[in-house]
């Protein structure tokens, strides 16, 4: 959107129906620009911008993208480098089980990256029936980070005082080409076909340090790195049936890998050293790759039943084969059938019901196949991984009602969901009679329910037409049985919902516009299981961004954005069990930390020409 130059805009239409003509599959809604018609245009867009963060570090970054139309041939080619420093600030305080201070710890965090993208769509029709596009990206990004810790310890005298230090290197690159095409017949049939082939790679070196007077001793060294590729093909061929009936059916094959390393050493007294583990013992060196090939057949049928009402009906079968080898040798075979409906009614010009019923199946990580590292907690060096992990499945209910005000003033959307869920994925115990140690796994059935409700109106009752007013809140809570201690609690990472709101006032007669957006989450009940510690997320503050745009000299636009501007706190209560898992063992320690990231103020210059 922001690429397109309002003066080359004939109108916005919203598409609230399903349609096999153009292509609106599922989705709630779609947003078509048409565009005036020319023989050609061509335009220049670009932005400079500077960030203030909260520690007085400033920092650069740029857009420009090139797009246009010359006949049949359209283009755009667009690159950007945005700034993502961040620094945040952090405090955690440790309690024994008899409620005795254990430890304060003071930490820092610094990461710098300035990621780099490029990337085209190219698009050329031959003729009326036949249309090509191709599309490429690529994305560079170096992102050094380094930790500090002060770590106080009041179980000793006098207090002891101690410093950590990571430093972590990661260095990864993102490409992906892609291409369709697409004829239509004589008779409007349609014929489409598309590729898509990528790959990521993610190299991480985290080096800890103890860091003394006179020298640092480095006491871990954690290296991992994944490289993650995907092929895709599909095709499929829409025909009409009759004058209200459409169909769409094709084949899929998408083909996935990931070779993942990981290499873990640490500081013993006695053991054997290695250069290749940081100069420290060797405590693990894992080896993956992980492979899948996936089929899909489907069917799409579109039924406009009446003007009023329309059916689409989805079809898909799926079939794929997981291979592992490395550390582990394992091939597992999978098949699913994924039905689903959707009916909507337009009960009012003004007022439609939707309804929807689905059989989902979520896509694997791979990355929970193999050991992998935690970011999360310093106490934990890498994680381990499970070649049996299974697909969650779902059956998802959704019912929306929507209503749009008179004089297109405003929008109401109310949204209630039920799903039903299978083969849940969260914490199992992979203990080894060594070592206690948790995996992703497959847990068992559960449940989440809920419900949403979207607003935005234009205050023109109070002659206040510029003036735009949004809102959104959603309430949810979910269930299923925790694998350790045997009882019902939350989904692992689901909260109790979330809410924004906001507005914008455009002073069209100044060229001037401003707003202020507001997001937030209910406090309490967001937790973490796993094998020997729970995590509880909440009390978090809402995060908050404000910004005032103006059109200024030349038909350039000035905007300047405040971000955080009032240091809103991340909170989390960590508690640590000893002696067994969290329903074997006892309580040893509730660590409670916050950390923020401070405000960051921004300006932005925008032009096209």
């Amino acid at each position: 959107m922001s690429r397109i130059p309002a003066d080359q805009v004939e109108r916005i239409e919203i598409i609230r129906g399903t349609s096999g003509d153009l292509d609106v599959r599922g989705a709630t809604q779609i947003i078509n620009i048409v565009l005036l018609e020319a023989e050609s245009r061509s335009s220049i867009n670009y932005e400079v911008n500077v960030d203030h963060n909260h520690d007085g570090e400033i920092k650069p970054g740029a857009k420009l993208s090139l797009s246009g139309q010359r006949g049949a041939f359209d283009y755009l080619v667009s690159a950007e480098s945005e700034s993502r420093w961040e620094y945040r600030v952090g405090e955690e305080v440790s309690l024994l089980a008899d409620g005795s201070l254990n430890e304060i710890i003071y930490r820092t965090t610094t990461r710098d990256a300035q990621p780099l993208v490029v990337s085209t769509n190219l698009g050329y029709q031959f003729g009326v029936s036949d249309i090509v596009h191709f599309n490429a990206q690529y994305e560079d990004s170096d992102t050094p980070q380094e930790d500090t810790r002060a770590i106080f310890d009041y179980q000793v005298t006098p207090i002891g005082l101690a410093h950590e230090l990571d430093d972590i290197d990661l260095d990864s690159d993102f490409w992906e080409i892609g291409g369709d095409y697409e004829h239509t017949f004589s008779n409007g049939n349609r014929l489409k076909s598309l590729f898509i082939v990528n790959r990521k790679e993610s190299d991480r070196l985290r080096n800890r340090f103890l860091v003394n007077p006179t020298d640092n001793t480095n006491n871990l060294f954690l290296g991992t790195f994944n490289r993650y590729q995907e092929r895709i093909i599909r095709s499929s061929y829409s025909m009409d049936l009759t004058s209200n009936q459409d169909l769409e059916f094709g084949l899929e094959r998408a083909e996935t890998i990931l070779d993942s390393t990981l290499k873990l050493g640490v500081l013993t007294a006695t053991g054997p050293v290695s250069e290749a583990f940081g100069g420290l013992t060797p405590n693990a060196n894992s080896d993956a790759t992980v492979e899948e090939i996936r089929y899909e057949a489907f069917a799409i049928h579109n039924w406009q039943i009446n003007d009023r009402m329309s059916l689409e009906s989805t079809l898909i079968f799926e079939e794929s084969e997981i291979k592992q080898s490395g550390d582990v040798s394992k091939k597992r075979d999978f098949d699913f059938v994924r039905p689903k409906l959707d009916y909507r009614f337009d009960i009012t010009p003004s007022l439609q019901l939707r309804a929807t019923v689905e059989k989902d199946v979520s896509q694997l990580s791979f990355n929970d196949f193999t050991a992998n590292t935690s970011e999360q907690d310093d106490d934990q060096n890498a994680i381990a991984g499970n070649p049996a992990l299974r697909q969650e499945q779902s059956w998802r209910y959704d019912l929306n009602l929507e209503y749009r005000l008179r004089d297109d003033i405003g929008v109401i959307n109310t949204n209630v969901f039920y799903h039903d869920l299978e083969d849940v994925i969260d914490k199992i115990d992979v203990s080894t009679p060594t070592a206690l140690q948790s995996a992703n796994g497959n847990i068992g059935d559960g449940e989440r329910y809920g419900m949403s409700l979207d607003g935005s109106l234009r205050l023109a009752m109070f002659d206040l037409p510029q003036v735009l007013v949004t809102s959104r809140v959603a309430v949810e809570d979910s269930e299923v049985t925790d694998p350790f201690r045997g009882y019902d609690r939350r989904l692992g990472r689901q909260g109790r919902g979330s809410y924004r709101y906001g507005f914008r006032h455009d002073m069209v007669s100044r060229d001037i516009n401003y707003g202020i957006n507001v997001n937030g989450s209910f406090d309490g009940a967001s937790g973490v299981y796993d094998i020997d510690k729970i995590e509880i997320y909440g009390d978090s503050d809402d995060f908050i961004m404000a910004f005032l745009e103006i059109q200024g000299w030349g038909d350039l636009t000035f905007r300047f954005e405040a971000t955080n501007f009032h240091e809103s706190y991340r909170c989390r209560i960590r508690e640590r069990y000893v002696g067994g898992t969290i329903a074997t063992g006892v309580l040893n320690e509730t660590e409670d930390s916050c950390c923020h990231a401070g405000e960051k103020y921004a300006i932005k210059i925008r032009g096209t020409f």
